[in-house]
């Protein structure tokens, strides 16, 4: 039987099917989408760290995940769409990360071409954010991440507002960011670019963790001018056809065939 909570979440989800436009609805499903795909891939940490992606429009809105539910449970109508003062656009029972508010308001406000925002605490993210040397270029998915990527010192759990600034500052124009003693960020002018940006660093910070565990002795260093060379490789246009037309499609079919609940 059905509870009047169930009741009042479908009722909730209807409305925000019906009231969201065709572009909005697009941006919705792939930011659910990526949610399920940081759980599927074991990044996810309980109901913490969290994924942004602004709405389409001038008002600069942007959705969020509902504070209180696992990123296998999320959906494109159970996303909370907040302003950059953190208010609820659309009335939603569900609360919001106000750490999460912090980071993403911050670049979603500061880089026009901040559509996606994704903020992760793996293991391997967390124990490369605490390295001194931070992301070595050993292996050829940190030499795609590296020649992006900015760094930020720690400041304790982001929830102070004047916080934001400095991140601005620390991020500058690059897309990938270590977030010292803390975790892993990506920003992206789609969802799926900025997914795939992340992916490459985590694979980047995984390798890395295990690869050190072996020892420093016997690293072998890439050839000099290579990492160069991987840059031009697969920075730019090339981003955006692999991520765009190739790698999110093929994850989405993938969600589609394990639960694509996540359209809902």
């Amino acid at each position: 039987m059905a509870t009047m909570l169930d009741t009042a979440t479908a009722t909730n989800d209807e409305h925000i099917r019906s009231s969201a436009s065709a572009e909005e609805w697009t941006v919705r499903v792939d930011l659910a989408a990526s949610y399920r795909l940081v759980a599927l891939y074991g990044w996810d940490d309980l109901i913490f760290t969290h994924l942004s992606a602004r709405v389409p429009g001038p008002e600069h809105h942007f959705l969020i995940n509902p504070y209180d539910m696992m990123f296998e449970e999320i959906t494109a109508s159970s996303l909370v769409k907040i302003d950059v003062d953190g208010n609820p656009v659309v009335p939603s029972a569900h609360p919001v990360n106000p750490a999460g508010f912090t980071i993403h308001s911050a670049l979603h406000m500061a880089r026009e071409d901040a559509h996606a925002v994704m903020h992760l605490h793996t293991p391997a993210g967390q124990a490369v954010s605490a390295m001194a040397e931070g992301l070595l270029p050993h292996t050829q998915t940190a030499m795609i991440a590296r020649h992006d990527i900015a760094y930020h010192e720690y400041e304790g759990i982001a929830t102070e507002l004047e916080e934001r600034e400095r991140l601005v500052e620390d991020l500058g124009a690059r897309n990938v960011m270590i977030l010292r003693n803390h975790g892993t960020l990506a920003v992206g002018e789609s969802v799926a670019q900025c997914f795939l940006r992340l992916y490459f660093l985590e694979r980047a910070c995984d390798a890395q963790v295990k690869m050190l565990s072996a020892g420093r002795d016997g690293l072998h260093n890439p050839p000099q001018g290579t990492p160069e060379k991987v840059r031009e490789q697969s920075g730019g246009p090339a981003l955006s056809v692999v991520a765009d037309r190739l790698a999110w499609p093929a994850l989405l079919r993938k969600l589609d065939r394990i639960d694509p609940s996540y359209r809902t």
